[in-house]
């Protein structure tokens, strides 16, 4: 297979991830984490967006579908999700505000492309909280279907392995991978 068919699967599987994980919100087994997928919405589209810019082609599938499941992730979180916020969401929440301020500041789409994967970094924080705490709380489906399509898209960067390229598909690839230690560790689901 091609960079451009990983690319198109990664971004199918990707997309197709958010059934589960919203079906399971909906039953009431997963609870996703206000402030996690209010931060991940923020960013998906600039970073969709910044990551295309930076020369992603192949590779940009799966954050567009990302950026499209989240934003319904983060519209249900507010029915579904946690109760409350606790200090470190409003710490994750400010440090997610900070970051999005300096990329509107500087307009550059590359540094738009890291300060944006830092901030996804910052809103995935609470979640691996969670995870660690209540790991029945997420959807196990929907994260190895996540892990899978994260895998799939660093095959389509292809041999042009530069940092704006693989910045973003390397940190949702480490991301997927501890959600799932987190959440399929024996003995804690």
């Amino acid at each position: 297979m091609d960079t451009a068919g990983f690319g198109l699967l990664a971004g199918i599987i990707g997309f197709l991830a958010f059934i589960p994980y919203i079906l399971d919100i909906v039953k009431g087994s997963t609870r996703p984490n206000k402030a996690t997928w209010i931060i991940w919405a923020a960013v998906g589209f600039v970073i969709a967006a910044s990551y295309f810019a930076a020369g992603a082609r192949d590779s940009a599938w799966t954050p567009v579908a990302y950026a499209v499941g989240i934003l319904a992730v983060a519209a249900l979180s507010l029915r579904y999700g946690e109760k409350g916020w606790t200090k470190l969401d409003i710490a994750c929440l400010i440090g997610a505000g900070i970051g999005l301020s300096l990329w509107i500041l500087t307009k550059e789409p590359v540094f738009a492309l890291y300060i944006t994967t830092v901030v996804d970094l910052i809103g995935a924080i609470p979640t691996f909280k969670k995870a660690h705490e209540k790991p029945e709380s997420e959807s196990k489906v929907a994260w190895v279907m996540f892990f899978i399509a994260n895998t799939l898209n660093l095959f389509a960067i292809g041999s042009e392995w530069t940092l704006p390229l693989l910045s973003y598909p390397g940190w949702v690839f480490v991301q997927s991978a501890l959600m799932n230690i987190l959440i399929l560790r024996p003995g804690k689901r």
